[in-house]
């Protein structure tokens, strides 16, 4: 499959046109006047903002419930949408979308952390091609230069707006859609096999789950539970100072708080970042052994995600985030973390509507079953390897999906490549 060739063989001698999306769709903000309340006893759907981050079609058996009135002048989700994330902690990240490519016969809202774009009546675009061209690198590209911030990166609606996408021969919509169906087919039949690793790579992550809960559920009267801030046990220490602009190349590694979600896993072995010498000396700091843990999240899931850091120097830590240094396996606690003994005893501790967060005195009001050293390490010897075999990028099912995404976007940014105005004219 040549680049050139195909494509030229695609199209056929038509056109492309390139048209700013605002000139060809109505883009749409999310729920708005919503409180906590809202979100917990409500029977109205809606998708959720890591629907769309997640999936590049919404899944819409995946979604979650809030209380709208009859009154109420929210917008609602149709099919052709193409659902977009609003920000995100790394501009990169930015702008995420999720089309819409079934139709919906109930009402469904969006999130409010999210925007839909709506095409015009008349635009010849098929849902299927938006799923795959939003997502192309090029397009990925150009969303991410419409976010701006510091911590945090809001996509401008105003710079999105001019955002151009190509749409084959629009004066020809039966033409146009044919060659989107086209490449449609055959970027689906390259995900096929993806899905399948993916459904077995789901299967494998329930049996993880179940001998993770199995393996550290102990019985008060087996094993002693102690609050995991008392002494002897260990202590929660608030991270601080460290932003994104504070990362350099080389230097003293570093974790941010937002990494946690996006980068790391249960452990790591080294940072993904850095900061200077100068920095790191005025930080606060994790050792080998220690925990790191995102204190603050958009949603109740995520807050708390923790990271043990099994690397040979101190690492720097930010605010958002707090260190947890103890006399346990590193990992049996990271494990723990992950468990619904943990969850269920966290989530009487979160605070904040928008945003989410547990503060570390409050972590350290958690029971952790403390069972004899030599039990700790056999129970991260059994899970070692479930998580070597559901998230390692190096083996396992991971790398095997990894490979296939791969073959997957090569492709994808092939068939979408289209020529632009300037390039014709050159």
């Amino acid at each position: 499959m040549s680049n050139i060739n195909f494509l030229s063989k695609l199209l056929d001698g038509v056109g492309v046109e390139w048209k700013a999306l605002g000139e060809i769709a109505e883009i749409y903000g999310g729920l708005t006047g919503k409180s906590k309340s809202d979100f917990e006893s409500g029977s109205a759907k809606y998708i959720p903002y890591k629907n769309i981050f997640n999936n590049t079609e919404v899944d819409l058996n995946n979604l979650d419930l809030v209380k709208v009135s009859a009154f109420e002048n929210q917008r609602k989700v149709k099919y052709g949408d193409v659902l977009f994330t609003g920000s995100s902690e790394i501009a990169d990240e930015a702008g995420m979308s999720s089309a819409v490519t079934t139709e919906i016969k109930e009402s469904v809202y969006l999130n409010s952390f999210s925007f839909g774009v709506r095409f015009n009546e008349g635009i010849p675009l098929i849902p299927g091609f938006s799923k795959h061209l939003f997502r192309s690198h090029f397009m990925r590209k150009e969303i991410a230069k419409t976010a701006s911030g510091v911590t945090r990166f809001n996509i401008s609606k105003a710079r999105f707006k001019k955002v151009k996408i190509p749409i084959p021969c629009p004066e020809i919509p039966q033409k146009s859609l044919e060659i989107q169906a086209e490449i449609v087919r055959i970027l689906d039949s390259l995900t096929e096999l993806t899905a399948e690793l993916t459904a077995e790579l789901t299967a494998r992550k329930k049996q993880y789950i179940y001998y993770r809960e199995r393996l550290l559920c102990f019985e008060r009267e087996d094993v002693d539970h102690f609050p995991m801030g008392q002494e002897g046990i260990g202590e929660f220490i608030r991270g601080g100072g460290l932003q994104k602009k504070d990362f350099t190349e080389t230097g003293v590694g570093c974790i941010h708080y937002g990494q946690i979600y996006t980068h790391y896993g249960a452990y790591a072995h080294k940072t993904k970042t850095y900061v200077s010498n100068e920095f790191a000396r005025k930080a606060r700091k994790a050792q080998s052994g220690d925990l790191v843990i995102a204190t603050t999240s958009e949603n109740d899931e995520d807050v708390c995600k923790a990271v043990a850091w099994l690397g040979k120097e101190d690492i720097a830590v930010s605010s958002d985030a707090c260190i947890y240094t103890h006399n346990l396996n590193p990992k049996y606690v990271s494990y723990f973390f992950q468990t619904e003994q943990f969850q269920r005893q966290k989530r009487q501790y979160i605070t904040g509507t928008k945003v989410r967060r547990v503060n570390a005195d409050n972590l350290a009001k958690i029971l952790i079953p403390v069972p004899l050293p030599e039990e700790q390490d056999r129970i991260v010897a059994i899970l070692d390897k479930f998580d070597a075999l559901t998230n390692s990028i190096t083996e396992g099912l991971p790398r095997e999906i990894g490979l296939r995404q791969k073959q997957y976007e090569y492709y994808r940014d092939l068939l979408l490549s289209f020529p632009k105005p300037e390039e014709v004219t050159t």
